[in-house]
């Protein structure tokens, strides 16, 4: 039988984990000299903190560690490319002017 329960604690904790191991590869990836081998590299630092992690931190075996090392590599990746470039800064969104509301989704009383 399918196990739901534990494939969310999977995906929290590989969530969790995914923005430990995507912090620690863009602060250590300036080692490289191409970017051809990033993604290698990207795997292997998930695996192994994926690991160091759950070993220490939880007491799931270590082929479920694996699998959250692979939902983390996956997870981490995907949400990088997907964020890269659309995140604003803390201080541009405190330094915004106000708020835009499109007319449509305006509610007058005298509509009601």
């Amino acid at each position: 039988m399918f196990n739901f329960d534990f494939l969310k604690t999977t995906l929290i904790i590989s969530i969790a984990l995914s923005s430990i191991t995507c912090t620690f590869i863009q602060k250590t990836k300036g080692f490289f000299k191409s970017s051809e081998y990033i993604t290698i590299y990207s795997f292997v630092v998930n695996m192994i903190i994926s690991l160091l992690f759950c070993k220490t931190f939880t007491d799931i075996s270590i082929t479920n560690s694996l699998w959250i090392g692979l939902f983390s590599f996956l997870g981490a990746d995907s949400i990088y490319k997907s964020l890269e470039g659309k995140i604003s800064s803390y201080t541009d969104i405190v330094n915004k002017k106000g708020m835009l509301i499109p007319v449509d989704n305006i509610i007058n009383k005298e509509d009601e």
